[in-house]
């Protein structure tokens, strides 16, 4: 079996509008499993809908929306190497992520010193932060950990006075750990990453998001060596408030939940292993975000020494 080690992305407004940088659903099926050694190629073209009702008031960059609703498509990116040394008894890797997108956000009602505008409609099309990833993994049986960290490098695609943007402007440092019991005889799996982000001031707005906590979690089961079905799902809940003199909302912490089915397949490239997992999911307990649809296909492809 193979894991799938992945980044974060901003889905849906900013950072300020209540979307954080861990993008929920990331992980799910086999996250702590060793991988095989040497480079891999790992893309997840993601896309989301949502939208929040016009009584909750969103803040982006200068601007204060109500009636927001959003569609974001991307393909995000990860080149990455296995080691074939351990440290500390685990299996290395090292990876960085990046990717092109698309994001369109529409308030109904936006209002920035001095003027307001009704049914504001901004596109923003370019590329992802560059987020960097490490991680370790052991395996004991049917038993496999994970520990990670990863951040991001603010470089993309990002503009304060647009509602609009697919970078979040601001740096980032998440670290957690996950686990997934796989029974190679059975076919049961389940898996859970558990993680929390610190986020730095955003310099063009004053804005500091709060800190986060995510779980994305999956159960499947393998109907043969090669197809699983299963359910997945995530959750995210902000621990600390968000601050700065910039920040025109107040504390604003959010959290949202998700679950969806899931398929997978294994196949091989040549003597190597490759897997494709798609999963869709339907968001709910919505609280500071936008709440909506979210389908995400995992495409890992292992490149060889």
């Amino acid at each position: 079996m193979i894991s799938i080690n992945f980044f974060s992305s901003q889905s849906a407004l900013a950072d300020e509008g209540g979307v954080p940088f861990w993008m929920s659903g990331q992980y799910a099926s086999m996250a702590a499993v060793p991988m095989a050694t040497g480079w891999s190629l790992v893309a997840i073209p993601y896309v989301y809908s949502g939208k929040a009702d016009k009584s909750k008031t969103f803040q982006h960059g200068t601007s204060l929306n109500a009636g927001v609703s959003t569609r974001e498509s991307l393909i995000l990116m990860q080149l990455g190497y296995v080691g074939e040394e351990k440290i500390l008894g685990g299996q290395s890797y090292i990876g960085f992520g990046w990717g092109p997108g698309s994001n369109t956000t529409t308030a109904s009602l936006s209002t920035t010193n001095p003027g307001t505008q009704f049914n504001r409609a901004n596109t923003s099309n370019g590329s992802t932060d560059i987020y960097p990833l490490a991680s370790l993994t052991w395996n004991q049986g049917n038993n496999n950990y994970k520990a990670y960290v990863t951040g991001d490098i603010p470089v993309g695609t990002y503009n304060r006075t647009s509602l609009a943007s697919i970078g979040i402007g601001h740096a980032a440092l998440d670290a957690g750990g996950g686990y997934t019991y796989l029974n190679s005889k059975t076919g049961l799996e389940f898996s859970g990453v558990l993680g929390a982000t610190y986020n730095w001031m955003n310099s063009q707005t004053n804005y500091k998001n709060g800190i986060d906590s995510h779980l994305d979690w999956s159960v499947s089961q393998f109907l043969s060596q090669n197809w699983q079905v299963g359910i997945a799902g995530y959750g995210y809940y902000q621990l600390t408030a968000d601050s700065g003199s910039g920040d025109k909302v107040g504390a604003f912490k959010s959290r949202i939940a998700a679950i969806g089915p899931q398929i997978g397949y294994l196949f091989n490239i040549g003597k190597n292993q490759a897997y494709i997992n798609l999963r869709a999911y339907k968001e709910f307990w919505a609280q500071n975000r936008v709440e909506g649809y979210a389908t995400i296909a995992t495409i890992s492809i292992p490149l060889g020494n």
